[in-house]
Order: structure tokens, then sequence, then C-alpha cells
């Protein structure tokens, strides 16, 4: 039997924080579903073209997808690293006004006429600690934390973005959270996932985390030297199959 499998992908405009709009890099299957959704959390280096690789990649797995570019207000129309260092410079993306442009992403999909009314978020780097924060905040369905850093932990002297650690969240995840991580990592380091691993427990949540021998931060980047083929097709066949349980109408 013939699958029809087209995909439509492009940038949209969508509402975000504070009632701003906001640049965003859709996907999502031209099928009937119902589907589940998933909004992607870009990494500090930016909404670049390996994140919008990233939503195409969902939407052929079956998704509606969707990646808010966070730095709409900072920079609007500049290249990625321009919106990025700026963003740097400012201290990052503040914490609520994240959850407020992720919230309109999740608003965005559940109003396409295919979806199922489920939201999942994933994020990386910076994203990861973001995608955490949803889990506990946001009215989502599952949340997937690739490498994110201070969770727990504490942010080195010096560090540009304005982050404090939010583990103590660990009480209040509203979702199940699936957890990748590289064990040559230094932020978060070993040490820092198993506190939170640890807070987790305590409360009684729903996780699941993975750990990888010879990966480091950013093992998922294709275009980088820390990419790591084996830990990051692993990597993506549990966080569809982690999808799948929690995303599937």
């Amino acid at each position: 039997m013939t699958v029809y499998d087209a995909l439509l992908a492009e940038t949209v405009t969508i509402t975000g924080a504070d009632g701003d709009q906001i640049e965003a890099y859709a996907a999502r299957p031209l099928n009937a579903g119902p589907l589940g959704g998933v909004v992607v959390i870009h990494h500090m280096p930016g909404y670049d073209i390996q994140t919008k690789e990233i939503v195409r990649r969902f939407a052929a797995e079956g998704y509606n997808a969707i990646c808010p570019n966070l730095y709409s207000r900072e920079a609007p129309g500049a290249a990625p690293e321009d919106a990025a260092a700026t963003a740097r410079a400012n201290g990052g993306v503040p914490d609520e006004r994240l959850l407020g442009d992720v919230e309109g992403a999740a608003r965005w999909l559940r109003a396409l006429p295919n979806a199922n009314g489920k939201v999942g978020t994933i994020g990386y780097c910076s994203g990861g600690r973001q995608a955490f924060l949803t889990a506990a905040k946001l009215d989502i369905q599952a949340a997937v934390d690739c490498y994110g850093a201070f969770v727990t932990g504490t942010p080195p002297e010096g560090f540009p973005l304005q982050v404090s650690p939010i583990g103590h969240l660990s009480k209040d995840l509203r979702c199940p959270l699936l957890g990748l991580f590289g064990n040559e990592d230094q932020y978060p380091s070993p040490e820092a996932v198993d506190e939170l691993e640890g807070l987790l427990k305590e409360a009684g949540k729903d996780y699941e985390f993975h750990r990888y021998d010879n990966a480091g931060h950013a093992f998922f980047a294709v275009n980088r030297p820390s990419y790591r083929p084996e830990a990051a097709n692993d990597g993506w066949a549990r966080i569809l199959a982690f999808y799948g349980r929690t995303l599937a109408s």
C-alpha cells in the first residue's frame, strides 16, 4: 500500500510571551492525523539550520513540530550566530519569557486541524534545561532533556548566561521526562546528573535517563566534532519510543 508522506515545512509567526509576535519554524505531515506535537527548543547557538533539520525529522516521523526563535526580539532577521551572540551578551533568555514562547508554540500546535491535543518538548544544551522547566510549569505531556546544563549544579564564575539551578522543581514535574547525557560532559557532569536523578526519585516522578560512554556535550550535533553517531542513533531511537508512548493518539 502506498503511504502518502508529503510534508509541509515553513516559517510561521506565532504569539509568544507577553503577546509578542515571534518567528518560528514549523514542519508537519500532510495527513489527517490525529497527530501529537513537538516543540523543539533550540540550543544556545541559536535557531540554525541544524535545529530546523530536527524539526523536519519529527515531521517525517509523524509529528507536527515547531521551533520558536527565542532570539526574535534581540536580533530579528540576524544570522543565527549573530543572534546567539547578542542573546548571550544580554545574559540569555529569561525563564518566564521562554515559558511564554513555548506555551505559544504548544498552543499553535494544538490548533492544527490534524492535532490530537498532546504536546511534548525537547531541548538541547541550554534548551535541555528549558525543556525540564517546561515539564514543571506548562501543560505538556512529555519532555526530553538532551544534556541540559544547570538543572542542577552551579554555573562557573564568569559564565555568560544568567541561569540558576532548577532541580528543586523536580517535585513539580507534570509529565514524564526522558534524559540523555554524555558521561564525558562537564556541564552537566555525571555528578550533576546523579543529583538530578536523586531528586526525581525522591519526588516519585516518571523519568527515564540514559547515559553514554565516550560521549560528551552536544553528541547529537552532526556538524560538530562532538558528534557521536552511536550515541545519537540510540538517543533518537529512545526519543521516538518515548514520544510513541506519551504523544501518540
